[in-house]
Formats: structure tokens, C-alpha cells, sequence
């Protein structure tokens, strides 16, 4: 831990205490010790993440907190949330992975380098609900289906509260990592419509985004209903390359981001009953459509099979379309009031989440080569997620004599039901037939019968909490919650913070926590099992020609559980955060916190099983009665790793009051992180018994996207000028090195330089008119390319791993009318 303070606390905290840098607009962590009663510092928003207290503000938290204001969400040149996040928050990573199927268009953003499903996503402290997508490529994220955030439109958000601290025994499972709060925006007053559009400077990626939001009171001055609207495109992007082995072909392999279209409704209502009950709802309607780039199909190397055939239909070549078109909504809806100074809260929550997908511009080699022709779309099938709650909270302050300051006990229960199907595609989506041609539609191969199904599970939950300061200068907060899964059972978290303020302008805060992760239910249950047909002169030596299946298998599948899968279990964690927030003059602010994460029985995605149709392990599950399906290969979720996350946050802020020459608001941020694989569960018995050598996590899944394939360090520095009229912001982000790791090979193993990213953009405000012009990435960066071996043949230029894509120099302008 020493050499880990040594390593973030050295250059980045000089400079920030020599240029005295603030967090006024990008809205760092703004924690600060409590003010003097006097101070204007007392002007403090009051936050509701973390804490069950009414008046506990972002200045006196006992944990990190960071208030991030819609300003700052739209002083970036992104209409993505996740984006905008990542480029305000060091913490936070949202790399844009291309060529992983639909990965590209629901991405995945991780907080402290951690999975992105072990971050709790709430929106006005509800729990949001998941995709139904899974990750099972090779991208950041592989084997998670977390939220996606960018179905939550700017428009609709007032400012967002992001807990950087286990968070398991105030809300229940996925908040190992943290909490992102999303706080709407409330009342009838004010509005505003915007227009925005821009341009990459090569590449494509041309977009727009027509969006607004007003409100509507109700029943006088009862009530309000707020409305937020938007609807935009976006074209793809292209940085493929030249396959080095036929330059003829020039450049085929497009590579880069998806072509997306989106539209976006979301309704937030509030209406008082009596005086002191108030009925209140939100809810979305999200749809997305999305077309990704597959490998492109070489002409050259067509399958002899088909290949005169094929070639009538693409004599150049195609590239596979996977288009998944995303359907999501949500719905809550409460009451709320106060008796006798009981704070209560009743509300039910539904969202769901379902994705169709088409591969277009494609073929399915069996099928053709069986009937003579084939279909160039499919239809592929349909994944469906959503989640019931029912919640029920309570709190009230107390005075108890012996305390110098009320205690808040908080205390409540939830039932959480969550569901998730899988529907089949079109039988010639995924045709196999016997004359050993590939099976399947190219490019995404789609859902067959012995993939589907429908499953369930629920959760009760209960937790207590109590926070209160024991003396004017010692705060402190003790929670646990107990679940009772239908699935896999009980767990108790608890969670212990405390924070001490020296003067009213230093402070030391800790917390100590357990945490856990209940395994989701596409985790438990979804497969994307595909077959192929071994001819007796592709099987090979002892194999017997026929239908293979190939693919991953759901825990509960009896072949799965033959190869070692177990029933999973939640993942554990132990989390400790030590922090100092230091407020030396007014305008200059310094928080620092250090942390370490211990995740136990942590859920992955097996690495491939290969040589399942060996004649061994064909004897072997005969003998279990597995005689009617063969395998060629299978893999499965596991709770094998246990992983050590160690970090720092520094933040450091200065505000400089010019007078009549303008404001400047400055802030340096960072955040140190290193993960590390402290523990593999050996292989299953079964596996050691049948001499395979197997491993069931690779080398490059405990080396580097459990660990080193996101960047070690992030670094923000933000200056926002403010003068009359105008309003300049520039951001300069500097992602650390990242690594990228091979199954084959350790010789092909990668580390990525680190890059500095600036973004620029100034605005002008006439009357009730806003216009922006802006750069992003002004200086045209790019991460470095890879390695000629690591490239597809020259194809595929760049790391799906880097933090900031590879789409270089970004113009975009902006207009908004508010009121």
C-alpha cells in the first residue's frame, strides 16, 4: 500500500496543489470539509446517494461523492451519457470496441476497472434494469450484462450523484464497484430545445440529435409533469485497412463505429395528494436500431464447396450486417409522504429490456450448398430481459439524550423479480444440414431451438441502517442488509463509515464494507450453442463423422455440468476506502481516497473447451447418458477467479474570481487502478480426470481483461472561462497505458502508449439562445496501432481496448433555446 501511495500522490498532487485546480464544471468529487457557519460555502447540494440523512450535503459525505451538474454532461461534445461520464470522471472507462457483434452499439462502461455489472445504476435512487445483451466477446467487459446508460437522454437529467465506494448493504446486489445515481430533472418551470450535430474529420461518423424538455404544471400548483424527447443519428465510422495479402481488394474490412438511429421519450410526474403525501411516476421508452460491421469475407478464400455459387452472389466479397434493433422501457410509480415525522416511501418499478437481431448482407453456406441458393438476411432471434420491484422505505431523525445530534434510522425492504427469455430465429438462420459447409448464418449464426427458454427468479431483501455525528467533529454510519435469493440463497452485507474533521477545514473519512454480486440470470442461463457437420475427411483420426455442437452452454445443461460447471454462486467482496478532503483557502478544494476492493468467487466466462469429440471424452459422457448430442467444443460462466483491486482518487479544484474580467472554475482529477488475479480455482475434476489439458480461464483473461487491458491511470484537467456572454471549456484527458494479451502466444502481447486527448469548445449566449462550436479531440490523436500480426492482415488497424476509440478529430456545433 506504501509503494501505492508513493505512486499517486507524487507529481499529480504538486501540480494540483501549484496550479490550485477546481471542480466547479466538470463536478469532480467536490466534497469539502463542513464550512464555517458563516462561509458561502454553505450553499451545498444536498445528496441522497449513500446517505438515508436529509441534510447531508456533497461538502460533508463520508464517502467519495461526485456531483456532476447537466452543464457539465453537456460541455462535452457527446450526446452519449456513458461518454460524457468518461470524460468527467477518471474513474470511469468507456472504450469503444468495434467488430464484437453488437458490444459496438450497447457498450459496456466499468468504474474502478471493475466488471460493468458491478456497478449499481439508479435513476431518482430506483434500481435500473439490465440489457439483455451479453458480452461474449473479447472486449472489455466479457460475460456481463450491464445497463445501458446511453438509453437515459441528457435532456432528462438535472445532475448525477456517483458513489465511489461498495455500496451492497444500502442497495442490495451490483453496487460492489459503486453506485451511479441519475436525478432527474423536477418541476413544471423551465425548458429548453436543442439541435446538435457534427463531423469526424475522416472516417465518416457524420450525426445529429434533435432533443428537448419542458414541463407541464398540474392541478395549478399541485403538481408537474416533465417531458423530455429526443431523436438522433449517427453514421458509422471506418478505419479498416488493406489486407496485406490482397491489396487488390483495396480497403474491404470496414471497422469501426455501428450506424445507429435512436428514439428516446421520458416522462417524470409528481402531483401532492394532501400536504404532506405526494404520488409521483417516471418512466422511458427507448429504440434503438443498430447496424455492426462483421469480418469482411474474403472472395479469395471462399470455401471450394460453394464457392462458384457464392461468387455469383458476391464476386467482390461481403461483409456480414449484424442489425439489433433494442426496445426499452421502464416504469416507476410511489407514494410518498410524511406522519409524524416519518419519512416513507412506497413504489413499484418495472423495466425491461428486448433486442431483435438480423444479420443482413450475408449467407448460410450449408443451406446454399444443399438447396442451390441461399437467403442473403436472417432473422436470428430475440433476447428479452426485465425486472419487477416492489420497495418499501422508511426513515426518521431521533433524538436520543444522550447524543449531541439526531440519529437517522432508515430501514425497509424490496422484492426484486427478475426474468429473461430467448427466442429462436429463423430455422435457416442457423440450418447446419450434413455436407460439412459451414453452418449458420455468417457472421452471427442465429438462435435455435435448444437455445431458448424462459426463466425467472426473486429476491426478498431487508436492511437497517443508522447514521448520525457524535460529536460536532465525528460523523459516522453503520448499514446491513440481508437477501434471500429463490436461487442460490441468503447474504448479509455490512457496511461501517466514519469521517472526522480536525478544523472546519480538514477532514479524515473511511469506510469498510462487504459486498456481493448476485449472479444475473443471463450469466445462469443464456447459450448461443451452434452446430457443424464433420465430413469423414474433416473429422480426423478416430472422430466419428457427423453434427457437432459448439458454443456456450448454460450452467445448468447436463453436459456443462459433466465438464465442470457448478451451479453459480454470488460473488463476494471486502471493500476499505481511506480519504482526506483538505480546504486550505475559499476557493481551493483537495480530496484524496485510497482503495482496495477484494472480489471473491468472481463470475467469468470460461475460456473455449476444445477436442470435445475425442473419442474419450465422446466415451465419457456416453457413459452419462449423453448419446444423443455431440460436442466439438463448449464453454460456460464460472465463479473460478478472485480478484484485488488497489486505487486513489485525488481531486483537486480552484475557482478564480476575476471580478469583471470573468470566472475561471479549474479542476484536476485522477485515479490510479490496478487489478489483479490473486486466485484461479484449479481445473474440475472431471477435466483433470480425462487428461485434457484445459485451462478453464486463460492467460489472457487473468493477465488482461481482468486486469491490464484497461489503462492504469486516467488523468482530466478542466478550465471553464466564463466572461459576459461567453463561456469557454477546454478538457484534456491523458489515458495510461493498457496492455493487450494472446492465448497463442505471449510474443504477441502489446502494450499500448499512453495518449492525451483535448477537447475544446466556446459558447455564446444571446438573450434565450445558447450556440456552441466545439472540437473534440482537438489535436487529431490516435492510440497506436497494432501489431502486424495482431491486425487480421492488416485489416483491423487498432486495439478494441482503446479508452478513447480511434476515430480521431470530432467538429460539432450546438443551438438550444431555453426558457
Amino acid at each position: 500500500m506504501k509503494k501505492l501511495l508513493r505512486k499517486t500522490t507524487t507529481k499529480p498532487l504538486t501540480a494540483a496543489v501549484l496550479l490550485a485546480i477546481a471542480t466547479h464544471v466538470a463536478a469532480q468529487d467536490t466534497n469539502q470539509a463542513p464550512p464555517p457557519s458563516n462561509n458561502t460555502k454553505n450553499l451545498q447540494a444536498v445528496i441522497v446517494t449513500g446517505t438515508r440523512a436529509e441534510n447531508r450535503t456533497d461538502s460533508t459525505s463520508l464517502s467519495p461523492i461526485d456531483v456532476i451538474p447537466a452543464s457539465a454532461l453537456q460541455s462535452t461534445g457527446s450526446n452519449e451519457l456513458a461518454t460524457a461520464l468518461a470524460r468527467l470522471i477518471p474513474s470511469l472507462n468507456f472504450p469503444r470496441p468495434a467488430a464484437t457483434d453488437t458490444t459496438d452499439s450497447q457498450r459496456p462502461a466499468q468504474l474502478r476497472g471493475l466488471a460493468p455489472d458491478e456497478v449499481l445504476v439508479l435513476v431518482d435512487g430506483k434500481r435500473w434494469h439490465t440489457s439483455a445483451l451479453v458480452n461474449t466477446d473479447g472486449s472489455i467487459g466479457r460475460g456481463s450484462a450491464p445497463v445501458d446508460l446511453n438509453t437515459i437522454p441528457l435532456s432528462a437529467i438535472d445532475h448525477i450523484e456517483v458513489l465511489r465506494d461498495g455500496a451492497s448493504a444500502q442497495y442490495g446486489s451490483d453496487a460492489i464497484a459503486g453506485v451511479i445515481n441519475i436525478i432527474l430533472k423536477h418541476g413544471a418551470q423551465g425548458g429548453s430545445i436543442e439541435l446538435d450535430g457534427g463531423q469526424y474529420q475522416r472516417g465518416g461518423g457524420r450525426q445529429w440529435l434533435g432533443s428537448a424538455n419542458f414541463g407541464i404544471p398540474l392541478g395549478g400548483d399541485k403538481g408537474w409533469l416533465r417531458i423530455s424527447v429526443d431523436d438522433g443519428h449517427q453514421d458509422p465510422t471506418n478505419h479498416g485497412g488493406v489486407d496485406v495479402r490482397y491489396p487488390q481488394l483495396g480497403e474491404k474490412q470496414v471497422f469501426g463505429d455501428p450506424s445507429i438511429s435512436q428514439h428516446n421519450v421520458f416522462l417524470n410526474t409528481q402531483y401532492d395528494i394532501t400536504p404532506n403525501v405526494q404520488f409521483y411516476a417516471f418512466g422511458s421508452y427507448h429504440e434503438r436500431d443498430a447496424i455492426s460491421d462483421e469480418l469482411y469475407r474474403n472472395p479469395y478464400l471462399y470455401p471450394s464447396s460453394v464457392k462458384k455459387a457464392l461468387s455469383a452472389i458476391y464476386p467482390d466479397g461481403y461483409q456480414p450486417l449484424l442489425q439489433a434493433h433494442s426496445t426499452d422501457q421502464a416504469l416507476v410509480t410511489g407514494v410518498r409522504g410524511t406522519t409524524d415525522g416519518w419519512r416513507w416511501d412506497v413504489s413499484a418499478n418495472y423495466g425491461g429490456n428486448r433486442v431483435a437481431l438480423n444479420t443482413l448482407n450475408t449467407a448460410n453456406y450449408a443451406f446454399l450448398h444443399d438447396f442451390g441458393y441461399t437467403p442473403t438476411s436472417f432473422f436470428d432471434g430475440i433476447v428479452s430481459a426485465a425486472q419487477e420491484a416492489l420497495d418499501v422505505d422508511v426513515a426518521k431523525d431521533l433524538s436520543v439524550g444522550w447524543l449531541p445530534n439526531p440519529v437517522t434510522l432508515a430501514f425497509g425492504a424490496e422484492y426484486l423479480r427478475d426474468t429473461y427469455s430467448i427466442r429462436a430465429g429463423d430455422p435457416d438462420s442457423y440450418y447446419v444440414g450434413t455436407s460439412g459447409a459451414s453452418g449458420g448464418a455468417q457472421g452471427f449464426s442465429g438462435y435455435s431451438p435448444i437455445n431458448t427458454g424462459s426463466w425467472s427468479r426473486s429476491d426478498v431483501a431487508q436492511y437497517v441502517s443508522l447514521e448520525t455525528n457524535l460529536t460536532d467533529k465525528l460523523g459516522t454510519s453503520f448499514s446491513v442488509r440481508h437477501e434471500d435469493y429463490n436461487d442460490f440463497g441468503n447474504t448479509v452485507s455490512g457496511a461501517l463509515a466514519a469521517r472526522y474533521d480536525f478544523t472546519d477545514r480538514f477532514a479524515l473519512r473511511a469506510s469498510a464494507s462487504t459486498g456481493f454480486r448476485a449472479p444475473s440470470l443471463a450469466q445462469e442461463d443464456y447459450s448461443q450453442i451452434g452446430s457443424l457437420y464433420l465430413t469423414p475427411s474433416s473429422a480426423g483420426p478416430g472422430i466419428a463423422p457427423g453434427v457437432y455442437q459448439t458454443g456456450l452452454l448454460p450452467v445448468s445443461n447436463p453436459v456443462a455440468q459433466l465438464l465442470g460447471a457448478q451451479s453459480l454462486r454470488p460473488e463476494r467482496s471486502h471493500n476499505y476506502t481511506v480519504g482526506a478532503v483538505y480546504n486550505p483557502i475559499d476557493p481551493l478544494t483537495l480530496t484524496f481516497d485510497v482503495y482496495q476492493i477484494q472480489i471473491y468467487n468472481r463470475i467469468v466466462l470460461s475460456s473455449t473447451l476444445s477436442g470435445l469429440n475425442n473419442p474419450v471424452i465422446v466415451d465419457y459422457l456416453a457413459a452419462h447418458g449423453i448419446t444423443n448430442i455431440a460436442f466439438s467444443s463448449a464453454q460456460y460462466f464460472t465463479n473460478a477467479v478472485n480478484t484485488r483491486t488497489q486505487g486513489g482518487d485525488l481531486v483537486a479544484s480552484y475557482r478564480s474570481d476575476f471580478g469583471n474580467d470573468g470566472v475561471l472554475d479549474s479542476t484536476l482529477s485522477y485515479n490510479y487502478n490496478r487489478t489483479q488475479v490473486t486466485g484461479v480455482a484449479p481445473n474440475p475434476p472431471q477435466l483433470q480426470a480425462l487428461g485434457l489439458e484445459l485451462e478453464r480461464v486463460s492467460y489472457r483473461d487473468i493477465k488482461g481483461l481482468l486486469a491490464n487491458s484497461t489503462p492504469r491511470s486516467k488523468l482530466i484537467f478542466n478550465e471553464n472561462y466564463t466572461l459576459d456572454h461567453w463561456v469557454f471549456n477546454g478538457n484534456l484527458t491523458r489515458y495510461g497505458s493498457f496492455t493487450a494479451y494472446s492465448n497463442s502466444t505471449y510474443l504477441l502481447n502489446q502494450t499500448f502508449s499512453p495518449q492525451w486527448v483535448l477537447d475544446l469548445a466556446g459558447s455564446y449566449n444571446l438573450d434565450n439562445w445558447t450556440f456552441t462550436l466545439g472540437v473534440d479531440n482537438a489535436t487529431n490523436s490516435y492510440p497506436d496501432k497494432v501489431i502486424a500480426a495482431n491486425s487480421t492482415n492488416g485489416t483491423i488497424p487498432y486495439s478494441e481496448f482503446s479508452p478513447n476509440g480511434f476515430n480521431g478529430r470530432y467538429y460539432y456545433t450546438k443551438v438550444i433555446y431555453h426558457w
